[in-house]
């Protein structure tokens, strides 16, 4: 027996090859080892020249007892802080079943709707939820969260002026708005010379210059405006209306849409998603019907299928931002998907009826709360209210300076404002003991009385402290979605039924290039749901939250050393919102120096469309690099732009390796025109899996970077969202990376915030910092190598039966690679979207379908996928290669074959009739694995133009099925 023997390394779990598989597959490319095989590969200048050094690699048993010990240094305190943040209940059926289900968090974004109709119908009936309390007749699937969405919201309605507002620049901005969506509202608004104007909108004059007001609903200090009056003013001056409100209070409140507002906009945490330090949280976004095909996000519409049964889609395509690349009006590519699947079940699981008596629960204890103050002499600022009430101690120091640390001793956390104003917040987690134990802080802080015996048990008063106009009177959530299922079996049972008509990871590998769709193992996602985690609000004192600070420090440290880089910004909370931010870090930089004149970025064609889409919101002006017959970037060109725009010149963006899945041999050569002519190189880090532990940002010559923590280092795509995008910079960019207005994250010299949350997406970090924790230096490299080694596999597998576009100076390929199906189109009237939906009678998600090339596919298998997995993908493709030979050959109809009629359902194999000259078994059965484990695709092709026709984006209420 070995007593010396360590626990088993976490890599040997992660990486899909087993050490014979890959010396399999090795032979088949020639070649005698992986570092063979990378020297092929990647450029000699630009390989690292000294192995990474992290912390050595634990066991995923050695981890698991290292985030016991780290998370134990978070405390959890009764939170009373609110300002967008609360604590929440999230029902253990949603939490087990969907949040912590990989069925759920491993599908991709449903652009293959066909495989995807589960989560859409999801995605549906949250968009059904934000319209019916708000009252607004359109809503989209989620934004990142309430800043972002507000700030998108000031854009849309700022490119939509026309008539005498197309020169009007301001947005009035309510000086009772959150203050972290006002640090937010300043950075986006600033590249656009849009002003705001931060006042009192009960005096503020409405001025000429206006062409948006936005305002909080209730406000920031928990009053309850009207703000009829104010928007029918705005109304005859042209000016737009933007609401941020809080969803819950909207059970309660008269929704926004009722009172003239244009744009409604808020989070949807407090319905079952936790605060876990700031996020991720679905943002809500919806608005007048005129604005559907300018709003920011995606839509989920109904259509029909080709046997024209409903079908749901993301519908008007053609408006996302990334499609429009540098004519975008936003730069927005992913949502929420899994909270807002989240905070849409949550109604779901309520309905109606358990909405409303949460919001009366919450607003009841609010009631009391306030009366009890108020009793015993407590100057309350706010007659109004939901669930936040304003105690102001002016005069009063001492017992401010009382409170507090009789509030810290207690371990409840308050609002605590430099003006001596304490705000407190409820929640749907607030008790009756709580109450009375906040009621008790502030007696004993005064030196008061408190009659606790009586304490609750008088009769209920009536509420006045909602206005009469306010209170809602229409009724919402009235689709039956919303009224059926109450029990737990039954929710369970509806819940796995839209999960079983999803593909995921879980069914088998998810090839999209640009993508990585790789393994999020178990152990990485443990964390995201433990209290330690998720009872965090984001602007408690940093010294509470001291576990997550560790994992934000060693976090940025590994990372630092993965790129070669200074320091690392965790704000952004999505790959396309790293972008913007590195670009606003850029363009401070420049300004800093008195070259604020520089706004010129050189972007090649085979970008991906956020990179435009993401200058345009910086205020950069785009000018496009041609790229060579080769899929290179066109480096004379290169030259030649950067020099005609030296004087202007901000910054290079570039992809690495390309998009078009090769290491361009001159990259270094590239950074050094661009720094030769005052530019700056931002490197677009979504190939980093083709980078880690093999060379760096640094390595090739950028500057700042972005990375995708949710395709690089795990974190799952969760069907379109939470990702992460953290910045990381150069020395001598450091000092610009974003602030936070309510606690400091940089220097002054910071730019503004560019999310709600100080840390953005905390929560899910821990994802991230398991991965790397657990996988270590050499892992990484060899992750990337098998990445590499898994795409070559492919290429070499499928060469005589495909066309390759692109491939390095060796004819090797990176960690993906695209083929070209253009030529079939011509030999057998086949597109590359047939091919596309032909693999999912196969059992596989498509790649990524003519993205960065029209009429190919991009493969990335990453490092995840075995060699039985590759063989099965690349068998499904020979064999739909045959397929298209035999309409070549005239054996079946160019207009009649299995790829046209592709997918295939079992009600089209059941049906009597059966009018192809195929067979059924060909059509559901091609070959012996689908026998062995059919997928069924719940729809057939859906009709996409029907849908863009009729746009349809919520669910019908109860009174349409009645009959």
């Amino acid at each position: 027996m070995n007593y010396n023997q360590d626990f088993e390394e976490f890599i040997s779990r992660h990486i899909g090859p087993s050490e014979q598989d890959i010396k399999v597959m090795l032979n088949e490319l020639n070649v005698s080892s992986l570092d063979e095989l990378i020297d092929q590969t990647i450029p000699r200048d630009i390989k690292l020249k000294t192995k990474l050094k992290l912390d050595e690699p634990l066991s995923e048993y050695e981890f698991i007892k290292l985030l016991n010990t780290v998370l134990a240094k978070n405390k959890i305190f009764k939170t009373y802080i609110g300002a967008g943040y609360y604590p929440t209940i999230t029902p253990s059926v949603i939490l087990r079943n969907i949040l912590e289900n990989p069925g759920w968090y491993t599908q991709y974004t449903p652009y293959q709707a066909e495989i995807a109709q589960g989560r859409l119908e999801a995605l549906l009936n949250f968009q059904t939820m934000i319209i019916d309390l708000t009252g607004m007749p359109i809503a989209n699937a989620s934004l990142l969260d309430e800043g972002t969405a507000a700030a998108e919201a000031m854009l849309m309605l700022f490119n939509a002026r026309k008539g005498n507002k197309k020169e009007a620049d301001t947005i009035f901005v309510s000086e009772e708005l959150f203050p972290q969506t006002i640090d937010v509202l300043k950075t986006r608004s600033n590249p656009f010379g849009i002003k705001l104007k931060i006042g009192n909108h009960l005096t503020d004059e409405l001025t000429d210059d206006i062409f948006a007001v936005i305002v909080q609903y209730p406000a920031d200090n928990g009053t309850i405006y009207d703000y009829k009056e104010l928007f029918e003013k705005a109304k005859q001056k042209g000016i737009a209306a933007i609401v941020a409100a809080d969803l819950m209070s909207l059970a309660l409140l008269t929704p926004p849409g009722e009172f003239g507002a244009d744009v409604v906009v808020g989070s949807t945490q407090r319905f079952g998603v936790p605060m876990s330090y700031g996020g991720p949280h679905a943002a809500y976004f919806a608005a007048k019907e005129e604005f559907k095909r300018i709003m920011p996000g995606r839509i989920i519409g109904i259509s029909i299928d080709a046997a024209g049964n409903k079908a749901y889609r993301m519908a008007l395509q053609t408006r996302e931002q990334h499609i429009r690349r540098e004519k975008a009006t936003s730069n927005i590519c992913t949502a929420q998907a899994l909270l807002a699947i989240m905070a849409g079940m949550y109604a779901v699981y309520h309905g109606p009826e358990g909405i409303k008596q949460i919001a009366g629960r919450i607003h009841g204890f609010t009631v009391l709360l306030y009366k009890t103050l108020k009793k015993l002499g407590f100057n309350v600022t706010n007659e109004s209210f939901f669930d936040t009430i304003e105690i102001s101690f002016e005069g009063k120091a001492a017992w401010y300076k009382k409170l507090q640390k009789a509030a810290l001793k207690a371990e409840v956390n308050f609002r605590y404002n430099s003006n001596l104003k304490v705000g407190v917040s409820l929640s749907e987690t607030t008790s009756l003991s709580d109450v009375k134990e906040i009621v008790s802080l502030f007696a004993g802080a005064a030196g008061l009385q408190f009659d606790e015996p009586k304490f609750g048990k008088s009769k209920k008063e009536e509420s006045d402290v909602i206005p009469k106009n306010l209170v809602r009177k229409t009724n919402y959530l009235t689709s039956g979605i919303f009224n059926t299922y109450r029990s737990e079996t039954e929710f369970m049972r509806y819940a796995k039924s839209l999960e079983k008509k999803d593909l995921s990871l879980t069914t088998s590998m998810i090839p999209l290039g640009s993508c990585t769709m790789k393994l999020n193992a178990a152990t990485e996602m443990l964390g995201i749901t433990r209290p330690e985690l998720t009872e965090l609000h984001p602007f408690i004192p940093v010294e509470q939250a001291a576990g997550y600070h560790e994992i934000f420090d060693e976090l940025k440290k590994d990372l630092c050393k993965i790129t070669g880089f200074n320091d690392v910004s965790l704000q952004p909370n999505s790959g396309a919102q790293g972008e913007y931010t590195g670009l606003m870090v850029i363009r401070e930089y420049h300004i800093d120096k008195g070259q604020g004149n520089r706004n010129i970025v050189l972007i090649p064609a085979s970008a991906h469309g956020t990179n435009p889409a993401s200058a345009a919101m910086a205020g950069m002006k785009v000018v496009v690099v041609a790229c060579d017959d080769l899929g290179n970037i066109d480096i004379e060109d290169l030259n030649k732009k950067a020099v005609e725009n030296k004087n202007d010149l901000a910054a290079l963006m570039v992809t690495y390796p390309s998009t078009h899945g090769v290491y361009e041999e001159k990259i270094k050569e590239m950074c050094d025109i661009i720094h030769k002519n005052g530019g700056q190189v931002y490197m677009d880090g979504a190939n980093m899996n083709a980078q880690a532990g093999l060379t760096s940002p640094k390595m090739i010559g950028a500057d700042i970077c972005h990375l995708n923590l949710h395709k690089t280092f795990c974190i799952p795509h969760g069907g379109g969202g939470p990702g992460v995008g953290p910045i990381a910079a150069s020395a001598h960019l450091v000092k610009y990376l974003p602030n936070h207005s309510v606690i400091k994250t940089s220097t002054e010299k910071g730019i503004h915030a560019v999310v709600s949350a100080p840390w953005g997406s905390a929560g899910i970090l821990v994802i991230s910092y398991a991965y790397i924790k657990m996988i270590g230096a050499k892992g990484l490299a060899k992750a990337s190598q098998t990445a590499i080694l898994n795409a070559n596999y492919i290429k070499e597998k499928l060469k005589d039966y495909y066309k390759v576009l692109y491939t390095g100076v060796n004819g090797r390929v990176a960690h993906e690679l695209m083929f070209d199906f253009r030529e079939f189109k011509a030999s057998a009237g086949v597109e590359v979207e047939d091919v596309a939906k032909r693999l999912m009678d196969y059992g596989f998600h498509a790649p990524t379908v003519s993205f960065p090339v029209a009429g190919t596919l991009m493969i990335e298998p990453t490092e995840s996928e075995s060699k039985a997995e590759l063989d099965r993908f690349c068998d499904a493709l020979i064999s739909i290669r045959n397929e298209i030979k035999e309409i070549e050959e005239g054996k079946f109809d160019q207009h009649d074959n299995v790829l046209k009629n592709a997918p295939h359902t079992a009600e089209s194999l059941i049906a009597t009739e059966w009018n192809h000259a195929y067979s059924r078994e060909k059509a559901a059965y091609p070959n012996a694995a689908v026998k062995a484990n059919k997928f069924w695709p719940a729809v057939s092709r859906i009709n996409n133009a029907y849908g863009d026709r009729n746009l349809i984006c919520s669910c019908n209420p109860v009174s349409d099925y009645t009959d």
